[in-house]
């Protein structure tokens, strides 16, 4: 961290840093101010007016650079504003009423220290929220478990009862798999195992979305992988033949070809196989390939595609969602958006609901899918549009997230997520490959413990379904359970230690 030193040794004179920290302050709340009366229009449900405004000032305090100030600040035993994301005024407000009775300041040109509840409401919001996503906390830990649900849960008595007793909270139906009679059979399934605990367990269902995937594929003859430096050829219309010298692939939604560009990038299978768009014809778009392993990969139907630096332009509803939705408005507790992007996406949702149950709509917890680039950008009116109006949370889909703004920004992206959505006192679910080697292999590795521990700052993790799930549930709940006592959000909880 190359910071200016000249500057550094002027904050060291407290009346300059009190200065730079009032000017500070009215420079956020004029930005905020301003921010929040753009929204204020769309804010419907007066519970989240505070978040809105708590999330205007957050977001013109991080338009700037504070770390010379928060090193300004260290030596005065006073916070460095790094944890201050559910409240922002009253820190600030703290931080200046104390450092100007240190500098003998006259009260009456300092704020008011804030009473003691203005620096816990934003913690009191957020649990209210997230009680309300996710209903009341179990006994032993602040962060719900959420399992999705294979396709026998629907057939076996006694899955969905083993989960719920090993300590899951919420049980996800993906709409892209099974039909309404096997949805129907694992809701039955979960009621009863409410009844068998006592326990209360949510229902999120989670609509398909216009999800990009290999329809077809055929590989040139005698040729079953293919390498870095060949050609896969995304066709138009099914492939019937084999290519001499291409493999062939088409689209799930081929209307996306249209909008691909030469020198676009793609990933296939969660960044297996990536490539280069090298030209677009007649024929369709021919993809050079510039990632594979050495021996070569597999390409296989029905494997996901991205383009991550190609805007598309879909909708996130299809018809297939339009009709689960008639299903799912009078079963779901929560609904999964899968690819939303916009705001326009979040008012789509809500039209679609509004049609189908009146006034009640606003009752329904919409949960954003952040898994692209547009979607990261647009966080803050994803927020305000949807828990401006209804129960509203927020996704983490890391898989196609990764694959969309590369591998390495993914744990900064992740991070800034997390804050964003604490400052607007939204719950936040950390999903995709959680515990993966635990859930499919029944030993985990070292990292993805290490990685379900910093669940713990999220409201809600999810595991998906492996042939180990149950005893997956098992040991997230302990390792949830032991990091609450070390760790609340970004705050380390100074417990004793015992270790030595």
């Amino acid at each position: 961290m190359n910071l200016d030193t000249s500057n550094q040794q002027r904050l060291s004179y407290p009346h300059t840093l009190l200065k730079v920290l009032q000017q500070l302050r009215h420079n956020v709340v004029r930005e905020g101010n301003h921010q929040y009366e753009k929204w204020r229009s769309l804010i419907t449900r007066n519970a989240f007016i505070p978040s809105a405004q708590n999330l205007a000032y957050y977001l013109a305090l991080r338009r700037h650079d504070m770390r010379e100030i928060q090193l300004a600040l260290t030596p005065w035993g006073l916070s460095s504003l790094g944890r201050i994301e559910p409240r922002v005024l009253p820190n600030l407000d703290g931080v200046i009423a104390t450092l100007g009775a240190l500098c003998g300041q006259d009260p009456t040109f300092l704020p008011k220290h804030p009473p003691l509840q203005a620096f816990f409401e934003g913690d009191r919001l957020l649990q209210y929220h997230t009680d309300e996503l996710f209903g009341h906390p179990p006994n032993n830990r602040n962060v719900r478990i959420m399992v999705t649900l294979p396709s026998y849960a629907a057939t076996d008595d006694h899955f969905i009862l083993d989960l719920v007793k090993r300590g899951a909270d919420c049980l996800r139906i993906n709409c892209a798999h099974d039909s309404q009679l096997e949805w129907e059979a694992m809701i039955q399934h979960i009621r009863d195992a409410e009844k068998s605990t006592g326990k209360r367990c949510k229902i999120f269902m989670d609509l398909g979305g216009p999800k990009l995937r290999l329809q077809t594929v055929i590989a040139p003859q005698g040729q079953k992988r293919i390498y870095q430096g060949e050609g896969l050829l995304l066709s138009r219309e099914n492939p019937t033949k084999p290519h001499k010298t291409h493999f062939q692939a088409s689209l799930s939604l081929p209307e996306v070809l249209e909008q691909v560009k030469v020198g676009a990038t793609i990933w296939i299978d969660d960044g297996h196989v990536g490539g280069k768009v090298e030209s677009v014809g007649n024929e369709g778009v021919l993809i050079r390939i510039t990632h594979a392993r050495p021996n070569g990969e597999k390409i296989r139907v029905d494997k996901g595609i991205n383009f991550p630096d190609t805007p598309l332009d879909l909708s996130p509803l299809t018809d297939k969602d339009r009709q689960d939705l008639d299903f799912i408005v009078t079963h779901a507790d929560m609904i999964g958006y899968s690819f939303v992007q916009k705001a326009n996406d979040i008012e789509m949702l809500q039209w679609e609901l509004e049609q189908r149950l009146g006034t009640d709509w606003r009752k329904v917890a919409i949960v954003a899918k952040i898994e692209t680039l547009t979607a990261v950008k647009n966080l803050p009116e994803l927020i305000i549009h949807g828990a401006g109006k209804q129960p509203f949370g927020v996704m983490i889909a890391r898989g196609d997230l990764a694959v969309e703004i590369g591998y390495q920004r993914l744990a900064e992206m992740q991070e800034e997520i997390l804050w964003l959505c604490q400052a607007a006192h939204v719950p936040v679910i950390w999903a995709t490959q959680v515990l993966e080697n635990l859930v499919k292999k029944s030993i985990p590795s070292r990292a993805e413990m290490t990685d379900a521990a910093m669940a713990e700052r999220a409201e809600c993790v999810m595991l998906n379904k492996g042939d180990y799930i149950v005893e997956a549930v098992g040991i997230l709940d302990e390792v949830l359970c032991r990091m609450q006592a070390h760790q609340l959000k970004k705050t380390p909880q100074l417990r004793a230690l015992h270790s030595w």
